[in-house]
């Protein structure tokens, strides 16, 4: 049995081999203290509040310090420094007075040096596979939550929330791990889900290959990411209210995690995009269709709205505003500049001056009345509503026009017997038209006449081209052009998935209803717009329209590959540079070539190693791992390379006259 002795502050003789309680401001760090670097400053965190939770497990073991040969009444620390400091940092904060008793083992008869040794090398650590269990034990058993084990323990939240994350791994995979047939880091990548099934599925799908990114992305396969713009646009809080739940990673940057069902998600999407389309019904709009994706084969004609005069209350008040926004935002150069209650003032004058503003374009109410909108979400998750749409039955009708008599003349009158009277005199015929024929003759040679002057005239060339364009680009049928210039635009949907909601799809999209928006409702006042536009201004509406024609796409049932040899050409005098518009990905690209053909793009894109280091992979794997490597490099496939035109080359002397030179010469001495 172990003597328990009280040391008083005075020396006393020591004995060897008994606990004792020692005054903890008594206690030293011993000289022959093995550890030479310091204990971390977590370390100390954690023993402190270990030792706050459940007192001092293990025993200090010292020796007396002595001056002179006699004692001092203070004790070196062999065997326990770290619990000393940490019981320092509870004094510190008040939980214990310095004079705190401590129970200490008394060794005399070791040296101390090797007892500090012993201490720091003889222990085996625990295996992080059962730590990580101990703690999802205490929260499943206990109830503790993070906040409670970490301050047990002396981590913080986040640390207990990973070790929690890590226990509650399968324990098939747990056990793998502790066999060292699994990293740290791939254990964590299984912790993305606490679904063991599936986390076990996914481990027999994996080839030799475990990187952590290939099992998150396995794990992750049919969730949405936080990042997508149906999960944006409906937000973590509404779909978690919702009944949805969201799958974080807690050991990578997961962007805000993944949506876990998906159809829910979509269903909370569908739902809010409705409501926006009926507020946008109770503007007087005949329809209004709610879809995530914009159907941009809808094939309707669109109105744009019209320029309105403002009132002249409008327009004092908006010159009024420009005046008192102008005078309060002088001398700064941004809003976050001013103080807050002149920067409220500001916005709320922008937004007065906007909602004025707006009042300049409206739709006609005829074009409300049958015509419709597209609610839709854009690709950075916003609402994308598209209004003017009129459906081909809700078009106005045009008058019909009488029945052409018979082109070459006037029935034969009937006397009633069926006999056929024959006019007694054509010129007594009133109103009757010419002959087709004659019509015909005189319609070509006045189209010879147009040709003829239409030829000496670029600058009348340019409005009938754009006007020939313009008409079947935006106004789809419903104005024609003598000018026998077809303006196909070929829909790339049906070529590359996903192609409509690209950046560079909106932007075109953009453009093009910004044009749109210029142009006279009526396709018969379209001639006149054209001609008054200042030559800027027509040159970029007829670039615009011809743009749309461009037609560069290689499809697998026509030989002939003309238009994709001349869309190379075009792109070197445009100079593109497709990287601002594509990035090769394992959907995009390396998923649907070969392996060889992924081998041969790493290695031109990074280096030959990086493509030997991929080649034994499976495909899946070799594209996701293909896609990592060549990010940020700039690479892009053969055909969607620009290939800069060639200069031609400068003209060169005759070869004649390069050989008579020289007898030239010789001549002239």
């Amino acid at each position: 049995m172990t003597k328990i002795v009280q040391i008083e502050t005075t020396a006393a003789e020591p004995v060897s081999g008994v606990e004792i309680f020692v005054p903890l401001n008594k206690l030293k760090k011993s000289p022959k203290n093995a550890r030479k670097v310091p204990h971390g400053e977590a370390a100390i965190e954690a023993l402190a509040a270990s030792i706050q939770h459940k007192g001092m497990i293990q025993n200090l073991v010292v020796e007396p310090e002595t001056k002179d040969g006699e004692p001092t009444g203070c004790y070196f620390v062999t065997a326990g420094e770290g619990r000393r400091l940490a019981q320092l940092l509870r004094a510190k904060r008040k939980q214990i007075k310095r004079t705190q008793p401590i129970r200490c083992y008394l060794d005399t008869e070791n040296d101390a040096a090797e007892i500090s040794l012993d201490e720091n090398v003889t222990r085996t650590p625990m295996h992080p596979a059962d730590q990580f269990e101990r703690f999802h034990e205490l929260s499943r058993d206990k109830g503790w939550g993070a906040e409670e084990i970490g301050a047990r323990f002396g981590v913080s939240p986040e640390i207990v929330k990973r070790r929690l994350r890590l226990g509650a791994v399968s324990p098939k995979l747990m056990e793998i791990y502790r066999q060292d047939g699994l990293t740290l880091d791939q254990l964590a990548a299984f912790a993305i889900t606490d679904d063991h099934a599936r986390q076990e599925q996914v481990f027999e799908k994996l080839s030799y290959n475990k990187e952590p990114w290939i099992i998150r992305r396995d794990l992750t396969a049919d969730k949405v990411p936080a990042d997508d713009r149906r999960a944006v646009f409906i937000g973590a809080d509404a779909y978690i209210e919702a009944g949805g739940s969201i799958i974080r990673d807690l050991f990578t940057d997961d962007a805000g995690g993944f949506f876990e069902d998906a159809a829910l998600l979509d269903t909370l999407v569908i739902e809010r995009l409705r409501e926006i389309a009926g507020d946008v019904l109770a503007e007087g709009w005949k329809w209004a269709d709610a879809s995530i994706d914009f159907p941009h084969d809808h094939g309707l004609r669109r109105y744009y709205p019209q320029s309105v005069p403002l009132s002249d209350e409008d327009e004092a008040r908006l010159s009024e505003a420009a005046a008192e926004h102008d005078a309060l935002t002088e001398g700064y150069s941004s809003y976050d500049e001013m103080p807050e209650d002149e920067r409220g003032k500001a916005q709320a004058l922008l937004a007065e001056i906007e909602a004025i503003s707006a009042k300049r374009s409206a739709f006609d109410p005829e074009v409300v009345a049958r015509g419709g909108v597209f609610v839709s979400l854009n690709s950075q998750g916003r609402v994308r509503v598209e209004a003017g749409f009129v459906r081909a039955e809700d078009e106005p009708q045009p008058e019909p026009q009488p029945e052409a008599e018979n082109a070459e003349g006037v029935e034969p009158e009937d006397d009633g017997d069926g006999n056929g009277l024959e006019p007694e005199d054509e010129d007594e015929v009133a109103g009757k038209p010419l002959p087709d024929s004659l019509i015909r003759d005189l319609t070509a040679h006045r189209t010879l006449g147009l040709r003829l002057a239409l030829g000496e005239q670029p600058e009348v060339a340019m409005v009938a081209l754009t006007h020939a364009m313009v008409t079947q680009v935006f106004y789809r049928g419903y104005g024609r052009s003598c000018l026998d210039i077809a303006a196909k635009s070929e829909a790339l949907g049906g070529h590359a998935e996903g192609i409509a909601d690209t950046n560079a799809a909106e932007a075109l999209a953009e453009r093009h209803d910004r044009f749109g928006a210029q142009l006279p409702t009526e396709a018969a006042d379209l001639f006149g717009h054209i001609a008054g536009l200042d030559a800027d201004e027509r040159t970029a509406l007829l670039a615009h329209c011809v743009s749309l024609t461009v037609n560069a796409v290689k499809v697998p049932w026509e030989r002939s590959t003309a238009n994709v040899a001349a869309g190379d050409v075009l792109a070197g005098a445009l100079d593109l540079d497709m990287t601002a518009h594509w990035t090769p990905t394992a959907r995009s690209y390396f998923g649907r070539i070969t392996k060889a053909q992924i081998a041969e793009a790493v290695s031109e894109a990074v280096s030959p190693e990086a493509a030997e280091r991929i080649l034994p992979m499976k495909k899946p794997d070799m594209a996701e791992a293909a896609e990592q490597l060549v990010a940020a490099t700039g690479w892009l496939p053969e055909a969607l390379r620009t290939v800069p035109p060639v200069a031609a080359a400068p003209e060169q002397a005759p070869e004649t006259e390069e050989r008579e030179a020289p007898e030239m010469a010789v001549a002239a001495e």
